[in-house]
């Protein structure tokens, strides 16, 4: 859960499309227009707060009460790739946090201004004079605010702060996958997969940032992209575990991020997992290993994935693509050829049958899902 919530509390949620901050000519983060953005982003928030209809009078002294917002980000990935780093190597992550730490220090800095301008949030203030900086001096002796740079901690003391909480990292599934790039601060699960079209075809399609790139380099390999285009199932379940605990050092809310471990990942392994995103200060976490259960929206077709000690990813000869089974849209019921049209065959597995079973369309073999009716 990326946001905790006292009783009756509201969050009312943005994010930042990083892919927009970046400087593609010169292959860095354009943090200018990040902090602008980050500015805006805050005051968009706080004045949603006054603007939203509350159903609960306890949710609406909640909300007012402590005017909490959680700003948080999408495109992560397309970032670094932009960037031409690695998501969850130590390059990557070193410049993650200077992402992240700027996201930050804008959001507090730029509520900071709001209370000056409009007053701290209710909660911060007290009766008396002593007692509202009693509070202030609380709340800058917190865990995360002791991070945070004396400019903000003296600021707060002095003019208090318009939000009690200013970050947090949403997955950003349906918004993300909107504009086309990642999702939430996950890396890419693939760069190519298999979709249906309107002859009931299927169509492999790239992801955006992929043709983007071979547009810019018309002379690269499609088939061999750089380092950098690195997929969730190509890290070590400890990189995904250690990119979040790098954001999680300057979010003050939580975290929605999946690590993803391969076929066969033991229950030890998860422990291990959950354990070192403890001890790395994540608020939360989620250990998903592939192929746990019965059917899934995303899989590696006809893939097993095991990591080797001495290695980021054993792969198979081929790299196998990812079948979105949700965008399969047209299932016939003759036999067809394999490749060529959707039918009872299955397109995921190309060995088993389609057939109805509980109300949707599964495969006798591989068990995908691919259309269903309930």
């Amino acid at each position: 859960m990326e946001q905790p919530l006292a009783p009756y509390s509201v969050c009312n949620l943005a994010a930042v499309n990083l892919a927009n901050v970046a400087d593609k000519d010169h292959k860095r983060v354009d943090f200018d227009k990040l902090k602008q953005t980050v500015k805006t982003g805050v005051r968009m928030q706080d004045n949603v707060i006054d603007a939203t209809p509350y159903f609960l009078e306890k949710n609406r002294e909640q909300a007012l009460g402590e005017r909490r917002v959680g700003l948080g980000v999408m495109g992560l990935h397309d970032l670094l790739i932009y960037c031409e780093t690695v998501y969850g190597s130590e390059e990557g992550n070193k410049l993650i946090d200077e992402i992240f730490e700027t996201m930050a220090t804008t959001a507090y800095r730029e509520s900071i201004e709001l209370a000056k301008e409009k007053g701290s949030f209710p909660f911060l203030v007290g009766k008396t004079e002593e007692e509202t900086k009693e509070l202030r001096q609380s709340f800058i002796n917190t865990g995360y605010m002791k991070k945070m740079p004396e400019d903000i901690r003296e600021g707060i003391l002095e003019h208090g702060i318009r939000n009690s909480h200013l970050l947090t990292v949403a997955p950003t599934g349906s918004t993300g996958t909107m504009v086309g790039v990642s999702t939430g601060l996950e890396p890419y699960f693939s760069f190519s997969y298999f979709r249906s079209g309107r002859l009931g075809k299927f169509i492999e399609v790239k992801a955006d940032i992929v043709n983007e790139y071979l547009s810019r380099n018309p002379e690269a390999d499609p088939e061999k992209l750089p380092d950098w285009f690195i997929s969730a199932m190509d890290l070590k379940p400890e990189a995904h575990a250690d990119t979040q605990c790098v954001i999680q050092n300057w979010i003050d809310s939580s975290i929605s991020k999946t690590v993803n471990a391969p076929k066969g990942y033991a229950v030890d392994q998860v422990q291990a997992v959950y354990e070192r995103l403890y001890n790395g200060g994540a608020k939360g976490g989620t250990v998903y290993v592939d192929g746990s259960r019965d059917s899934q929206v995303l899989t590696l077709k006809a893939e097993e994935n095991t990591f080797d000690d001495d290695s980021v990813a054993t792969k198979t000869e081929e790299k196998k693509k990812v079948v979105l089974v949700d965008t399969i849209s047209d299932l016939r019921s003759t036999d067809v050829t394999i490749g060529n049209e959707v039918g009872n065959t299955c397109p995921v597995c190309r060995k088993g049958k389609v057939k109805e079973i509980g109300g949707c369309n599964t495969c006798t073999n591989c068990n995908a899902q691919l259309k269903c009716g309930i």
